[in-house]
């Protein structure tokens, strides 16, 4: 049977890692893999996950199954924390999942159950996992234009010109803050703009929420969605905790389903439930345990949202500074939409074969569409950076 199988193609990131480890330079730069790295080159654990795994391992009695949901004090912590007042509970599904990417999965699978002919529209460009996953599911793919390469920021009226095309019943992914790749985010006009005109076109909005509080601060970066999800009547988020949590391997997500009313909740959570068990049965509890803790502690929330303030703070610095290092290089300003992206990640503008140029002769891993994780970057390697793109023509 299994001479069948065709090969799969290759995952792009997890091959730059296996090149950058083999990869002797001890000054090459790691910009691939999409993890937060400190001044030393670390991810850390951060303090109030440490102490939040502390006290479980006191306090905790018993490792048993909890429900196919997950634990539903993660679900009332999280998406308090992410949509404040904006959506009434009593018309709030939700599913724990692994990590972020298990939310989008479990929401396409949810999308194919509820309407297998709805078109699903992603940003040009988008995380690749997105378009693999709809494919693997079975959903129609449309594209949306979203980012300007000339500028370095997002081409909106690109952007509302496509969804014109959108139609009742067709579902628009959207990035919640901190764009993967670009880095290039909505602002709030525009998140009222889009808002309005998914509803007037009876489209259901399906939003990725990987980085909140990477960009501008949890309350910033939620308030886009926020008022998303004040205006629309259903809506879909996916939320990972693997960044902002720095718990990446314990895989923490949550997946949550707006309905357009109390009476269509039960069938909705029973249909997430049942998807659940169909795929995994129970969530990972470890690190939404974590989190629920950390959330639910003043104490413990509180150092949570300064260390991620801090770590914001760093790539933050480190956007700036590169800014500036290829400002004095190349005399020009045009690198300085670096410094106003918000998140990890910049799409650089580079072709291929300045990225392959960048690797070979500085030893710089970017991924092939040259997008960097600015924050696998460390303040040393700014200047050897800089010198890097300048050195490649870009």
């Amino acid at each position: 049977m299994f001479q069948n199988l065709k090969p799969q193609a290759p995952d792009a990131i997890l091959d730059l890692m296996v090149a950058y480890a083999a990869d002797p330079r001890p000054e090459r730069i790691d910009l691939g893999v999409g993890v937060y790295r400190d001044a030393a080159g670390n991810t850390p654990v951060m303090r109030a996950v440490k102490a939040a795994e502390r006290r479980l391992v006191e306090t905790q009695t018993t490792k048993t199954y909890t429900n196919l949901s997950g634990d539903p004090a993660f679900a009332e912590a999280l998406s308090t924390l992410v949509l404040g007042d904006a959506a009434p509970r009593a018309r709030l599904a939700a599913v724990a999942t692994p990590g972020g990417t298990g939310a989008i999965r479990q929401g396409l699978e949810l999308l194919r159950m509820a309407a297998p002919d709805a078109r699903l529209w992603l940003s040009t460009p988008t995380w690749p996992n997105h378009p693999a996953i709809a494919r693997h599911v079975g959903l129609s793919l449309r594209a949306y234009r979203y980012f300007d390469a000339v500028t370095g920021g997002v081409d909106f009226d690109a952007m509302m010109d496509d969804l014109a095309q959108v139609g009742p019943g067709d579902v628009v992914l959207l990035h919640g803050c901190c764009h993967n790749p670009t880095g290039a985010d909505l602002t709030p006009p525009q998140w009222e703009a889009v808002a309005d005109h998914l509803t007037t076109r009876g489209a259901l909005p399906f939003v990725d929420l990987a980085y909140l509080g990477f960009g501008d601060g949890v309350e910033a970066d939620a308030a886009g969605l926020r008022t998303l999800i004040a205006r629309v009547p259903e809506a879909l988020i996916a939320v990972s905790c693997s960044k902002n949590f720095g718990i990446y391997r314990e895989r923490t997500g949550l997946l949550m389903a707006v309905t357009a009313s109390a009476d269509r909740l039960p069938a909705t959570q029973g249909a997430l439930a049942s998807l659940n068990r169909l795929n995994y049965s129970f969530p990972p509890d470890h690190g939404a345990r974590v989190v629920t803790t950390i959330l639910t502690d003043d104490t413990l929330r509180a150092d949570w949202l300064e260390e991620l303030d801090a770590m914001r703070a760093n790539i933050r610095a480190l956007r700036g500074g590169l800014a500036t290092a290829l400002r004095d290089l190349t005399g020009s300003d045009r690198f300085g939409f670096l410094g106003a992206h918000r998140g990890m990640f910049s799409l650089l503008g580079a072709t291929p074969g300045q990225v392959a140029a960048m690797r070979r002769d500085h030893g710089v891993y970017m991924v092939g569409d040259s997008r960097m994780n600015i924050a696998g970057l460390s303040p040393d390697a700014v200047p050897r950076l800089a010198v890097a793109i300048r050195a490649a023509g870009v």
